[in-house]
């Protein structure tokens, strides 16, 4: 049974970003993705970064989280990508199931 959600990921550049929203809507695990530069504070190695990054909010179905991570870690420059996700709980449903059709094989 599909879960629809949205993952977040955070990409190195918009570069980085265009090629896993292109990979992840190609294999089917991704619906769509929007990506839009972003400013990140964060702790890493002891040390407080200020970066400029890309966000990529991926509509997906949630069943497919685990291959969507694998996809994601593949591509992805950082050690340790973020990879999170949040469940849809509402939605307009036309749209969803748009995003049922699109990421079922």
């Amino acid at each position: 049974m599909e879960q629809l959600g949205i993952v977040l990921v955070t990409a190195s550049s918009e570069a980085e970003a265009k090629l896993i929203a292109s990979a992840l809507v190609e294999a089917r695990l991704a619906a769509c993705v929007t990506t839009f530069p972003v400013h990140s504070v964060y702790r890493w190695q002891d040390k407080i970064h200020h970066d400029s990054e890309f966000q990529l909010v991926i509509k997906t179905d949630l069943t497919l989280f685990s291959a969507l991570s694998t996809k994601v870690s593949e591509l992805h420059s950082y050690d340790v990508p973020e990879i999170v996700a949040i469940a849809i709980t509402n939605g307009s449903a036309p749209y969803l199931s748009w995003m049922k059709a699109q990421t079922a094989e």
